[in-house]
């Protein structure tokens, strides 16, 4: 059997059957998309899959729609869109066509069900609001694709299907930038996890390169951890870790005397040679050897702990 034809509602797009159709075109790169509300066309057929039109949803002849009364909804009662139907059944197939690790597929498709998909399905279904993004409203990923529709006095009789496939290879943009971080995080996880091994109990994690550590740091349980130590380019950061996924506050800050300087100010101030630059947030800070970096974030580290043993002796 040969997949000819994706067949999706031809009118108005939304984000839902343009996001289902980057998982299906690059599962199926060689099927015409096909934009009809012809019945001859929105029936299931051996030839085809069809979504967000079709008034049914039948996953064995490949037919995904979810406007029909009795429509799908996830075990926890949310509902489908055409697009959480599509990742829901062509999604893990889609990260593997995207050279995803095998060890990785299931964690990536969960993942990017619930911060991707899930908030494009509600939205389409009328569950959630874009006005609760308030002023960022018109900015969410919905909302911008359907700007990229015709303006309602466009004459051009192709302008709807031309729109589409511009709008298309924008949504493409943003899935596999999003799977790429996804998929390199994992990477990084295996990385970091490595380095907290080798930093022991010790309070500085030094890294062969920047990349996400905060989610492995949390996962090993590693609290004793309070900076990171990494090369950039041509110098060395030394990075707070943050206490939570949400927010700004971190396990210990720079030094305060050192919030806003930059070379020889710095290098006073710390008493480094090579010491270049620190964030007036006191959350980085460079450097222009490994060495001298490294002796920024032991500084950074006594001053934090003598903080924290001061604050104990208080209580």
């Amino acid at each position: 059997m040969t997949l000819t034809y994706l067949v999706t509602h031809s009118g108005g797009f939304h984000a839902d059957e343009l996001l289902s159709s980057v998982i299906l075109t690059r599962l199926y790169p060689e099927a015409r998309i096909v934009r009809s509300r012809a019945p001859e066309w929105i029936t299931a057929g051996a030839d085809r899959i069809v979504y967000d039109v079709g008034g049914a949803y039948d996953a064995e002849t490949r037919i995904f729609d979810h406007h029909q009364r009795g429509a799908p909804v996830r075990d926890d009662g949310q509902p489908y869109s055409s697009f959480g139907l599509i990742w829901r059944h062509f999604g893990q197939d889609y990260l593997r066509a995207s050279s995803v690790p095998e060890a990785h597929v299931a964690t990536i498709h969960a993942a990017f069900d619930g911060s991707f998909v899930l908030p494009v399905d509600l939205v389409d279904n009328g569950a959630l609001s874009p006005s609760t993004a308030g002023l960022l409203a018109g900015l969410t990923l919905p909302a911008l694709l359907e700007t990229l529709k015709p303006v309602f006095d466009e004459a051009d009789p192709d302008a709807e299907n031309r729109s589409f496939h511009a709008a298309l290879a924008i949504a493409r943009s943003f899935v596999e930038a999003s799977i790429g971080k996804s998929a390199a995080k994992l990477r990084a996880e295996a990385l970091v996890m490595s380095a907290i091994e080798a930093a022991g109990q010790g309070n500085i994690l030094e890294l062969p390169l920047g990349m996400p550590f905060r989610s492995a740091v949390v996962k090993a349980g590693a609290d004793q951890l309070l900076f990171v130590v990494h090369p950039r380019d041509k110098d060395w950061c030394v990075t707070g870790i943050r206490r939570a996924d949400e927010g700004f506050e971190l396990r210990a800050d720079l030094p305060a005397a050192w919030a806003g300087l930059t070379n020889a100010d710095l290098e006073a101030a710390s008493g480094v040679a090579g010491a270049s630059f620190c964030h007036k947030g006191r959350f980085i800070a460079a450097a222009r050897t490994r060495e001298a970096a490294m002796a920024l974030a032991e500084i950074a580290v006594a001053e934090a702990l003598a903080e924290k043993a001061s604050v104990a002796a208080v209580a």
